[in-house]
Protein backbone atom coordinates (compact mmCIF):
# COMPACT_ATOMS: atom_id res chain seq x y z
CA UNK A 1 0.00 0.00 0.00
CA UNK A 2 1.52 3.68 -0.62
CA UNK A 3 2.65 4.95 2.30
CA UNK A 4 0.20 7.97 4.10
CA UNK A 5 2.21 11.77 3.23
CA UNK A 6 1.84 14.83 4.98
CA UNK A 7 2.22 17.81 3.17
CA UNK A 8 2.47 21.96 3.31
CA UNK A 9 0.95 24.22 0.96
CA UNK A 10 3.30 26.49 -0.91
CA UNK A 11 2.82 29.98 -0.50
CA UNK A 12 3.46 30.39 -4.53
CA UNK A 13 0.40 27.93 -4.59
CA UNK A 14 -1.83 30.69 -3.57
CA UNK A 15 -5.55 30.59 -5.42
CA UNK A 16 -4.85 27.23 -6.93
CA UNK A 17 -7.57 24.11 -6.44
CA UNK A 18 -6.24 22.03 -3.76
CA UNK A 19 -6.94 19.21 -6.38
CA UNK A 20 -4.46 21.45 -8.53
CA UNK A 21 -1.64 21.69 -5.87
CA UNK A 22 -2.09 18.00 -4.79
CA UNK A 23 -1.12 17.18 -8.15
CA UNK A 24 2.02 19.16 -8.33
CA UNK A 25 3.29 17.79 -4.95
CA UNK A 26 2.50 14.85 -5.61
CA UNK A 27 3.25 14.29 -9.36
CA UNK A 28 3.80 10.62 -9.31
CA UNK A 29 -0.09 10.20 -8.77
CA UNK A 30 -2.11 11.24 -11.93
CA UNK A 31 -5.05 14.33 -10.95
CA UNK A 32 -8.05 12.30 -11.84
CA UNK A 33 -6.72 9.65 -8.66
CA UNK A 34 -5.94 12.52 -6.45
CA UNK A 35 -9.70 13.68 -7.14
CA UNK A 36 -10.79 10.60 -6.29
CA UNK A 37 -9.17 10.28 -2.84
CA UNK A 38 -10.37 13.61 -2.11
CA UNK A 39 -13.52 12.81 -2.81
CA UNK A 40 -13.88 9.25 -0.83
CA UNK A 41 -12.03 11.11 2.04
CA UNK A 42 -9.00 9.87 2.21
CA UNK A 43 -7.23 13.91 2.03
CA UNK A 44 -7.80 16.13 5.21
CA UNK A 45 -6.52 19.55 5.78
CA UNK A 46 -6.50 20.44 9.64
CA UNK A 47 -7.88 16.78 10.50
CA UNK A 48 -11.45 17.92 8.23
CA UNK A 49 -12.75 16.19 5.07
CA UNK A 50 -12.58 19.01 2.45
CA UNK A 51 -13.31 19.17 -1.56
CA UNK A 52 -11.27 19.08 -4.81
CA UNK A 53 -12.64 22.49 -5.67
CA UNK A 54 -10.81 24.10 -2.06
CA UNK A 55 -8.84 27.21 -2.55
CA UNK A 56 -5.38 26.88 -1.07
CA UNK A 57 -3.61 30.01 0.42
CA UNK A 58 -0.69 28.49 1.63
CA UNK A 59 0.54 27.29 4.71
CA UNK A 60 -2.30 24.70 4.84
CA UNK A 61 -1.27 21.11 6.57
CA UNK A 62 -2.69 18.37 4.34
CA UNK A 63 -2.83 14.77 5.22
CA UNK A 64 -3.12 12.03 1.95
CA UNK A 65 -3.91 8.66 2.85
CA UNK A 66 -3.29 6.67 -1.05
CA UNK A 67 -5.39 4.05 -1.52
CA UNK A 68 -3.50 2.10 -3.87
CA UNK A 69 -4.99 1.34 -7.07
CA UNK A 70 -6.46 -2.21 -8.28
CA UNK A 71 -3.82 -2.56 -10.82
CA UNK A 72 -1.29 -2.46 -8.24
CA UNK A 73 -2.98 -5.11 -5.72
CA UNK A 74 -2.40 -8.49 -6.55
CA UNK A 75 -5.62 -10.48 -8.26
CA UNK A 76 -7.92 -12.14 -5.96
CA UNK A 77 -9.33 -15.66 -6.70
CA UNK A 78 -12.96 -15.79 -7.10
CA UNK A 79 -15.40 -19.01 -7.00
CA UNK A 80 -16.60 -18.00 -10.28
CA UNK A 81 -18.37 -20.85 -11.89
CA UNK A 82 -16.42 -22.40 -15.31
CA UNK A 83 -17.91 -24.51 -17.85
CA UNK A 84 -15.01 -26.62 -18.35
CA UNK A 85 -15.42 -28.95 -21.39
CA UNK A 86 -11.76 -31.16 -20.36
CA UNK A 87 -9.53 -30.54 -18.16
CA UNK A 88 -5.93 -32.71 -17.24
CA UNK A 89 -2.76 -31.78 -15.00
CA UNK A 90 -1.22 -29.59 -17.66
CA UNK A 91 -4.96 -27.77 -19.59
CA UNK A 92 -8.02 -26.86 -18.76
CA UNK A 93 -10.60 -26.11 -22.09
CA UNK A 94 -13.62 -23.91 -21.70
CA UNK A 95 -16.53 -22.84 -22.90
CA UNK A 96 -16.68 -18.98 -21.52
CA UNK A 97 -19.67 -17.40 -21.82
CA UNK A 98 -20.96 -14.27 -23.14
CA UNK A 99 -20.70 -10.97 -20.85
CA UNK A 100 -17.68 -12.83 -18.68
CA UNK A 101 -14.05 -10.28 -18.97
CA UNK A 102 -10.84 -13.03 -19.85
CA UNK A 103 -8.25 -10.66 -17.88
CA UNK A 104 -8.78 -7.48 -15.01
CA UNK A 105 -8.55 -4.52 -16.46
CA UNK A 106 -10.17 -0.72 -16.45
CA UNK A 107 -13.09 -0.88 -14.91
CA UNK A 108 -13.24 -4.71 -14.68
CA UNK A 109 -11.00 -5.38 -11.67
CA UNK A 110 -12.43 -8.27 -10.52
CA UNK A 111 -15.15 -11.32 -11.68
CA UNK A 112 -12.92 -11.91 -14.60
CA UNK A 113 -11.89 -14.86 -15.73
CA UNK A 114 -8.26 -14.78 -14.91
CA UNK A 115 -9.97 -14.48 -11.41
CA UNK A 116 -11.90 -17.44 -11.34
CA UNK A 117 -8.53 -19.50 -12.69
CA UNK A 118 -6.85 -18.70 -9.33
CA UNK A 119 -9.78 -20.44 -7.80
CA UNK A 120 -9.95 -23.10 -9.59
CA UNK A 121 -6.08 -23.96 -10.77
CA UNK A 122 -3.97 -24.84 -8.04
CA UNK A 123 -0.89 -22.91 -8.89
CA UNK A 124 -2.21 -20.46 -11.25
CA UNK A 125 -0.99 -17.95 -9.51
CA UNK A 126 2.69 -18.20 -10.09
CA UNK A 127 1.89 -18.27 -13.99
CA UNK A 128 1.94 -15.35 -16.39
CA UNK A 129 -1.95 -14.39 -16.30
CA UNK A 130 -2.62 -17.61 -14.38
CA UNK A 131 -2.20 -19.82 -17.43
CA UNK A 132 -4.13 -17.65 -20.32
CA UNK A 133 -2.57 -17.59 -23.65
CA UNK A 134 -5.62 -16.12 -25.84
CA UNK A 135 -8.40 -14.21 -25.45
CA UNK A 136 -11.72 -13.63 -26.07
CA UNK A 137 -13.64 -10.20 -26.65
CA UNK A 138 -16.49 -9.81 -23.45
CA UNK A 139 -19.17 -10.24 -24.87
CA UNK A 140 -17.90 -13.62 -27.13
CA UNK A 141 -18.50 -16.93 -26.34
CA UNK A 142 -16.76 -20.03 -27.01
CA UNK A 143 -13.75 -22.26 -26.72
CA UNK A 144 -10.51 -21.02 -25.25
CA UNK A 145 -7.64 -23.35 -23.91
CA UNK A 146 -5.86 -22.50 -20.58
CA UNK A 147 -2.36 -23.87 -19.72
CA UNK A 148 -2.39 -25.19 -15.64
CA UNK A 149 1.46 -25.28 -15.98
CA UNK A 150 4.28 -23.04 -17.07
CA UNK A 151 5.97 -25.80 -19.85
CA UNK A 152 2.70 -26.18 -21.01
CA UNK A 153 2.06 -22.67 -21.26
CA UNK A 154 5.42 -22.16 -22.54
CA UNK A 155 4.20 -24.58 -25.63
CA UNK A 156 0.87 -23.23 -26.12
CA UNK A 157 2.02 -19.69 -27.03
CA UNK A 158 4.27 -21.28 -29.10
CA UNK A 159 1.90 -23.12 -31.30
CA UNK A 160 -0.01 -19.82 -31.22
CA UNK A 161 2.27 -18.11 -32.77
CA UNK A 162 3.56 -21.25 -34.90
CA UNK A 163 -0.44 -20.56 -35.96
CA UNK A 164 -1.10 -24.27 -35.26
CA UNK A 165 -3.75 -24.05 -33.36
CA UNK A 166 -6.94 -24.71 -34.85
CA UNK A 167 -9.80 -21.55 -33.92
CA UNK A 168 -13.14 -21.98 -35.58
CA UNK A 169 -15.62 -19.01 -35.07
CA UNK A 170 -19.61 -18.93 -35.94
CA UNK A 171 -20.30 -15.19 -36.52
CA UNK A 172 -23.63 -13.10 -38.33
CA UNK A 173 -22.51 -10.35 -40.52
CA UNK A 174 -24.36 -7.42 -42.13
CA UNK A 175 -25.06 -8.16 -45.55
CA UNK A 176 -24.74 -9.79 -48.89
CA UNK A 177 -21.35 -11.31 -48.81
CA UNK A 178 -19.42 -11.66 -51.90
CA UNK A 179 -18.02 -14.24 -52.94
CA UNK A 180 -18.92 -16.69 -50.53
CA UNK A 181 -16.18 -17.88 -49.28
CA UNK A 182 -12.35 -16.40 -48.90
CA UNK A 183 -9.26 -14.42 -46.88
CA UNK A 184 -8.91 -11.15 -45.60
CA UNK A 185 -5.59 -10.48 -44.76
CA UNK A 186 -4.67 -7.16 -44.03
CA UNK A 187 -2.74 -5.70 -40.62
CA UNK A 188 -4.01 -4.82 -37.83
CA UNK A 189 -3.64 -2.14 -35.62
CA UNK A 190 -4.91 0.70 -32.79
CA UNK A 191 -7.53 3.22 -34.63
CA UNK A 192 -5.37 6.06 -34.73
CA UNK A 193 -8.15 8.34 -33.73
CA UNK A 194 -10.64 6.43 -31.72
CA UNK A 195 -8.26 4.51 -28.90
CA UNK A 196 -10.96 1.88 -28.15
CA UNK A 197 -10.93 0.42 -31.75
CA UNK A 198 -9.10 -1.44 -33.73
CA UNK A 199 -8.59 -1.00 -37.33
CA UNK A 200 -6.71 -2.18 -40.45
CA UNK A 201 -3.82 0.33 -40.98
CA UNK A 202 -0.99 0.38 -43.57
CA UNK A 203 1.38 -2.15 -43.85
CA UNK A 204 4.28 -1.62 -41.20
CA UNK A 205 1.59 0.23 -38.89
CA UNK A 206 0.21 -3.18 -37.62
CA UNK A 207 0.72 -6.46 -36.91
CA UNK A 208 0.04 -9.29 -40.04
CA UNK A 209 -3.93 -10.41 -39.99
CA UNK A 210 -4.92 -13.11 -41.56
CA UNK A 211 -8.99 -14.54 -41.36
CA UNK A 212 -10.67 -17.24 -43.42
CA UNK A 213 -14.20 -17.36 -44.29
CA UNK A 214 -17.38 -19.15 -45.45
CA UNK A 215 -20.86 -18.53 -45.55
CA UNK A 216 -22.74 -21.24 -43.92
CA UNK A 217 -25.88 -19.54 -45.05
CA UNK A 218 -26.92 -16.60 -46.44
CA UNK A 219 -30.27 -14.95 -45.29
CA UNK A 220 -32.20 -11.79 -47.34
CA UNK A 221 -29.99 -8.94 -45.26
CA UNK A 222 -27.06 -11.02 -42.89
CA UNK A 223 -25.07 -13.94 -43.49
CA UNK A 224 -24.17 -16.95 -41.36
CA UNK A 225 -20.26 -16.77 -41.67
CA UNK A 226 -18.13 -19.64 -40.77
CA UNK A 227 -14.45 -17.54 -39.80
CA UNK A 228 -11.26 -19.05 -39.02
CA UNK A 229 -8.29 -17.69 -37.57
CA UNK A 230 -4.81 -18.23 -38.93
CA UNK A 231 -3.40 -14.97 -36.55
CA UNK A 232 -4.62 -13.85 -33.20
CA UNK A 233 -5.11 -10.07 -33.02
CA UNK A 234 -7.52 -8.18 -30.90
CA UNK A 235 -11.04 -7.38 -32.40
CA UNK A 236 -9.71 -9.68 -35.69
CA UNK A 237 -12.71 -10.90 -36.95
CA UNK A 238 -14.67 -7.84 -35.94
CA UNK A 239 -12.07 -5.73 -37.77
CA UNK A 240 -11.61 -7.74 -40.61
CA UNK A 241 -14.98 -8.41 -41.65
CA UNK A 242 -16.13 -4.45 -40.96
CA UNK A 243 -13.15 -4.27 -43.50
CA UNK A 244 -15.03 -6.26 -46.22
CA UNK A 245 -17.93 -3.82 -45.17
CA UNK A 246 -19.77 -6.80 -42.92
CA UNK A 247 -19.83 -5.93 -39.70
CA UNK A 248 -20.92 -7.91 -37.32
CA UNK A 249 -24.29 -8.21 -36.12
CA UNK A 250 -24.66 -6.46 -32.63
CA UNK A 251 -21.47 -4.93 -32.58
CA UNK A 252 -21.58 -1.84 -30.41
CA UNK A 253 -17.89 -0.54 -31.27
CA UNK A 254 -17.23 -1.89 -35.48
CA UNK A 255 -21.14 -1.51 -36.68
CA UNK A 256 -21.91 1.75 -36.10
CA UNK A 257 -25.48 3.40 -36.94
CA UNK A 258 -26.32 1.13 -39.43
CA UNK A 259 -30.10 -0.41 -39.52
CA UNK A 260 -30.17 -3.66 -38.25
CA UNK A 261 -32.59 -5.89 -39.76
CA UNK A 262 -32.99 -7.59 -36.40
CA UNK A 263 -31.62 -6.76 -32.96
CA UNK A 264 -28.94 -8.62 -31.31
CA UNK A 265 -27.18 -7.18 -27.73
CA UNK A 266 -23.61 -8.34 -28.54
CA UNK A 267 -21.37 -9.02 -31.61
CA UNK A 268 -23.13 -11.92 -33.06
CA UNK A 269 -19.84 -14.05 -32.71
CA UNK A 270 -19.13 -17.28 -30.80
CA UNK A 271 -15.85 -19.90 -30.85
CA UNK A 272 -17.35 -23.13 -31.94
CA UNK A 273 -14.36 -25.17 -32.43
CA UNK A 274 -10.72 -25.51 -31.11
CA UNK A 275 -8.02 -27.76 -32.18
CA UNK A 276 -4.51 -28.32 -30.75
CA UNK A 277 -1.84 -30.46 -30.58
CA UNK A 278 -1.62 -31.51 -26.59
CA UNK A 279 1.59 -29.23 -25.30
CA UNK A 280 2.65 -32.63 -23.26
CA UNK A 281 1.43 -35.55 -24.67
CA UNK A 282 1.41 -34.42 -28.11
CA UNK A 283 -2.06 -35.70 -28.87
CA UNK A 284 -3.95 -33.88 -31.80
CA UNK A 285 -7.48 -33.06 -29.72
CA UNK A 286 -10.30 -30.90 -31.07
CA UNK A 287 -13.46 -29.74 -29.36
CA UNK A 288 -16.61 -28.33 -30.13
CA UNK A 289 -19.28 -26.22 -28.46
CA UNK A 290 -22.83 -25.87 -29.31
CA UNK A 291 -23.52 -21.33 -29.88
CA UNK A 292 -25.13 -20.69 -26.53
CA UNK A 293 -29.01 -20.24 -25.89
CA UNK A 294 -29.03 -16.44 -27.18
CA UNK A 295 -26.77 -17.23 -30.76
CA UNK A 296 -29.15 -20.21 -31.28
CA UNK A 297 -31.82 -18.36 -30.92
CA UNK A 298 -30.68 -15.78 -33.24
CA UNK A 299 -30.43 -18.26 -36.20
CA UNK A 300 -33.66 -19.97 -35.63
CA UNK A 301 -35.10 -16.43 -36.16
CA UNK A 302 -33.09 -15.67 -39.04
CA UNK A 303 -34.49 -18.94 -40.66
CA UNK A 304 -38.09 -17.78 -40.01
CA UNK A 305 -37.73 -14.48 -41.41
Amino acid sequence: MPESRHLTIPPEHAGRRLDQSLAELMPEYSRSRIQAWIDAGLVLIANANTSRKLKVWGGESVSVEPEAHPAELPYQAEDIALAIVYEDDAILVLDKPAGLVTHPGAGNWEGTLLNALLHHVPGAAILPRAGIVHRLDKDTSGLMVVAKTLEAQTQLVRDLQARTVKRVYWAVAQGRIQPPAGAIEAPIGRHPTQRVKMAVVEEGRGKPALTYYKVLRQFAEVAWVECRLATGRTHQIRVHMTHIGHALLGDPVYAGRKRSPIEFPRQALHAVRLGLVHPITGIAMEWEAPPPPDFAELLRQLEAL
